[in-house]
């Protein structure tokens, strides 16, 4: 909360809690009574049993002889959105009830729901067509991983598919720890009596449930297989709004002298747990009326500014778009999209009521980079893929999580495309190359695990990572590419029409795609699905041998399983692209591989399409780096940045030797194009990691200098003027050649920015939105404390998020101990750095060579503090342990890891654990590389100066 603006939260939520305590229970009968849908006659609750670690069912998961068909649940938040000045109104509870209709398959005396964090104060069953009432014996709460509330019944319920109505009465506290339904706050703009404005916090409540959450907001079958259909109620206060899934209609009423909203929702189609949503605001929206109702909600500034224009435009067209290519219309009535404050990730599909952070929804056209509006694009594409794929059908159980996630970021190219953005290429870079990285690790996981592999919150949280993100959009890639993209959409169409309202399993996408292909889809994709990792090719061209292994960084032996690989290659004497597909491990003769011109290459993998690795005898890669060298348009663009990625990681390997990888790219002093820039890029940004702490480094930098500095004259005049190049990928590289050419020390680089920088100081901000984030870092990478103070006064001033976003990763730039560690600390404070953005500030700090050790250890002594006030997140603790551990290269580095972990493991805490161990092993794998190749390495980058 901003200071100032209200009492703490903690003495606001004391006096809530007492005064909502003292009239919930009348308000909500009150409430149930005045819009007639109260089922039961009010009656005195059965005393709480006292939270307990029972023994229960030998499974974390709920027993399966209960079969929830609906739910009818009321929510009443009693938070105001504005502040009044009589604070001890202003509360952070809700309150609610919950009946939840439910099919019986077995006897049983025992019920079984999830509930987390909520206090239930009354529970009823009763038999649904008949009213008549169970006895409750009691009720427990189960206080360990299972999160169970068990109800125990005098007599035994039926089988046989009797239904049964399960009434539950609840409290919870809205927490500022982005999960279940939270508090957030924002600031807007107000006339005050002088008619100028002035800033005035409001708070909101909002959910996300993904992925078992909704049981810390009501009670229910929190597990994505067993859906049901929701009829949702929100009381409110007046002057706010409450949105949910379904259309809703709202009315006022008064309780106890006080009036208040009711808003009633349309039943929903039938759904899992975590794709509910609800939100109460004072926001207002933009609509678009088509088809299917568009409506963008913001705070009103934003609206008012045009800042959601770009989206509704963009929605309306990638949704018809994606109801003709998978030829079936999406089957809500509506689709609102929420401009959050603070949202854990990105964004979230919720069916009918996308969440988003601001930076993914609002484009502001006046301070917005292309790459602003390209991150609107890819957003909205990937969560309206989610609609159908995800929401309509969902799959069975969270082991198969890359089935959503997988499929909506490799639909959000293909969606994106449709409305004018060619980013196809980029898959290379962003998904396939980042999710070789993560699963060339024997800590890395098969994309789909043994159901019974995942059973706890913190295991399902550990899934949302690179390799079910990005692995599964390569794979589906590869399929697509393997059987053809006609073919690959038509078994989508099977697919979604046949499962649309339920849950999969992997192998049903692959019965259906069968189905129309013909193809043993099964055969070929299975290793990909079901083995961890990932092969490397070996190609020796004077026989043709070809073999398979599995690559891992450090090799602890591999497994016996060969992968199905469709081997795509050109010679320098072919006229096309042909194919083979290799199904075996160990050296195998191919003899169409063996080049027999001894000025002739072989190039596999082109595009890039299969999700492996090549590695070449030494003669072959030689012809290669000539032929790049000599004339490099006649190798395919992205191959040019995979071959610079797959020689520098076989290196990292142990298969080929550095000096090779680093002699690929000598010839990018004649090459401007984005993807093998890109590609160097960050290869060559693993040596600095590596070395930047050593006599190494000095060399590496001059080099760095001497081959960026044709691309960054190439782009000087355009810099220097504020314009930017048409092409997209150009305007990436122009902002790469600044990056690279400044914090190289490249003095026309730097003095440039410097005096950008100066006239934004001086009132006159020229510099280019593409442009700014590097301006602003070089800026004050080489500036003083007096850089850092006003780039921090614009950050606070600041109210485009994207804006904000720019500065607050130019003030990690600073090479200032301590400013850096100043810098750390307000991370701890949402009033200066947002919770959604603690974890990218820090890594961001991490980033920075003189960052990096303070990151380290203000992550390990505020660990506790993070994971308690800030909750897991979905993904945020995995990437913040690799953000501020990638230099490490040491002994003594990775003792402190291990004895990080052996805290952890005293602590009985498994939040982040693969992550830990994946960062873990990544270091191991440095050490043994840095100690065989820091001679080597430094010789070869001395020998090109």
């Amino acid at each position: 909360m901003a200071k100032g603006s209200c009492m703490s939260k903690s003495l606001a939520v004391g006096i809530g809690v007492l005064t909502v305590s003292s009239v919930s229970g009348l308000v909500l009968m009150a409430v149930m009574y005045q819009i007639q849908i109260e089922k039961f006659p009010p009656v005195s609750p059965p005393t709480p049993t006292k939270p307990g670690i029972p023994t229960g069912p030998p499974t974390l998961r709920l027993p399966d002889y209960l079969i929830p068909e609906s739910y009818k649940v009321f929510f009443q938040p009693y938070l105001y959105a504005a502040i009044n000045n009589n604070y001890t109104n202003q509360s952070f509870v809700f309150t609610g009830n919950s009946t939840v209709r439910v099919k019986s398959m077995a006897v049983s005396e025992t019920i079984y729901l999830h509930v987390h964090d909520l206090n239930v104060t009354t529970v009823e069953v009763t038999k649904s067509d008949s009213n008549e009432k169970l006895s409750v014996k009691g009720y427990t709460i189960f206080q360990n991983e299972t999160n169970f509330l068990k109800i125990e019944l005098a007599t035994k319920i039926s089988g046989n598919g009797t239904y049964y109505d399960i009434f539950t009465k609840f409290e919870g506290e809205l927490l500022e720890n982005l999960a279940g339904f939270y508090v957030s706050w924002y600031t807007k703009k107000i006339k005050a009596e002088e008619e100028e404005e002035e800033d005035q916090e409001r708070l909101l409540a909002t959910s996300l449930l993904q992925p078992t959450d909704a049981r810390k907001v009501f009670p229910c079958f929190d597990e994505p297989a067993l859906k049901a259909v929701f009829d949702i109620t929100i009381i409110h206060r007046p002057g706010t709004i409450a949105l949910s899934n379904e259309i809703g209609g709202a009315h006022k009423i008064e309780i106890d002298g006080e009036e208040w909203i009711v808003t009633a929702f349309e039943e929903t189609p039938i759904m899992s747990t975590y794709l509910l949503a609800f939100t109460v605001s004072d926001f207002t929206y933009k609509s678009k009326p088509s088809s299917t109702n568009i409506n963008i909600h913001a705070r009103k500034d934003a609206i008012d500014a045009g800042h959601a224009d770009y989206a509704i435009e963009l929605t309306e067209k990638i949704l018809k778009y994606y109801e003709e290519i998978f030829d079936l219309k999406y089957p809500l009535k509506k689709i609102d999209q929420i401009a959050l404050p603070d949202i854990s990730g990105g964004a979230m599909e919720n069916w009918g009521f996308i969440s988003y952070q601001e930076s993914g929804l609002l484009y502001d056209k006046e301070s917005g980079s292309t790459f602003d509006q390209e991150l609107v694009a890819t957003m909205i594409a990937h969560e309206l893929a989610h609609q159908w794929f995800g929401n309509l059908v969902t799959m069975r159980w969270w082991n198969d999580l890359w089935l959503n996630e997988g499929f909506a970021t490799y639909m959000s190219y293909i969606g994106v495309e449709n409305v004018g953005w060619d980013l196809r290429d980029l898959i290379v870079l962003r998904e396939i190359q980042t999710a070789f990285q993560v699963d060339s690790l024997n800590s890395s996981h098969p994309l789909s695990l043994q159901e019974n592999y995942i059973q706890t919150s913190t295991e399902i949280i550990d899934l949302f990572d690179d390799i079910t993100y990005r692995k599964g959009a390569a794979v589906l890639r590869m399929l697509a590419t393997f059987i053809t993209e006609d073919a690959f959409m038509k078994g989508i169409k099977t697919y979604l029409n046949k499962f649309q309202y339920k849950n999969t399993v992997y192998k049903d996408l692959w019965s259906c795609l069968r189905e129309e292909t013909k193809e043993n889809v099964e055969a070929f994709m299975s290793t990909w699905i079901e083995q961890v990792g990932y092969p490397v090719i070996t190609i020796i061209t004077q026989t043709g041998e070809t073999s398979q292994e599995q690559f891992l960084l450090k090799q602890t032996g591999g497994h016996d399983i060969p992968w199905q690989v469709d081997i795509r290659y050109i010679k320098a004497t072919d006229s096309g692209v042909k194919n083979d597909l290799l199904r075996v491990k160990g050296p195998v003769r191919r003899p169409h591989f063996e080049l027999k011109d001894k000025d002739e290459w072989l190039l596999a993998n082109v595009n890039c399409t299969g999700f492996f690795r090549v590695n070449y005898d030494e003669e072959n890669w030689n012809k290669l780096r000539m032929q790049l060298e000599r004339n490099h348009h006649v190798i395919p663009l992205i191959n040019r940045g995979q071959l610079i990625d797959d020689a520098f990681n076989v290196a990292r390997g142990h298969r080929l030797n550095i000096t090779i990888a680093l002699s690929l790219t000598k010839y990018l002093i004649n090459d401007t194009e984005y993807i093998p820039w890109e590609s160097a890029l960050k290869n060559l940004d693993h040596l600095i990691l590596m070395f930047d702490r050593s006599e190494v480094y000095g060399p590496i930098m001059k080099y760095l200098r001497k081959l960026i500095t044709p691309l960054y004259e190439h782009f000087e005049n355009s810099t220097i003027n504020g314009t930017i190049p048409e092409k997209h990928t150009d305007q990436y590289n122009q902002v790469n050649a600044i990056s690279v050419a400044c914090s190289n020390g490249l003095p026309e680089c730097i003095d440039n920015a410097k005096n950008l920088f100066k006239d934004y100081r001086n009132g006159t901000n020229n510099i280019h939105p593409n442009l700014r984030r590097a301006i602003y870092c070089s800026a004050i990478a080489s500036g003083d404390e007096y850089d850092w103070e006003f780039a921090w006064k614009e950050y606070q001033r600041a109210t485009v998020t994207t804006e904000k976003d720019k500065l607050r990763y130019a003030l990690s730039c600073t090479k200032e101990i301590w400013l850096l560690n100043r810098y750390l600390q307000y991370t701890l404070d949402p009033s200066k750095i947002r919770k959604m953005d603690l974890v990218s500030t820090i890594n961001y700090i991490a980033k920075n060579v003189a960052g990096q050790p303070l990151a380290w250890d203000f992550v390990r002594g505020h660990w506790s503090y993070l994971t308690q006030e800030y909750g897991v997140g979905v993904i945020s603790l995995g990437s913040l342990l690799d953000a501020v551990t990638k230099r490490f290269s040491t002994d003594v580095e990775l003792e402190e890891l291990k004895q990080f972990q052996r805290e952890q493991e005293e602590a009985d805490q498994a939040l982040a654990a693969r992550a830990l161990e994946q960062v873990i092993e990544r270091t191991e794998a440095n050490i043994k590389w840095v100690k065989e190749n820091k001679q080597i390495v430094k010789e070869w980058f001395m020998g090109e100066l």
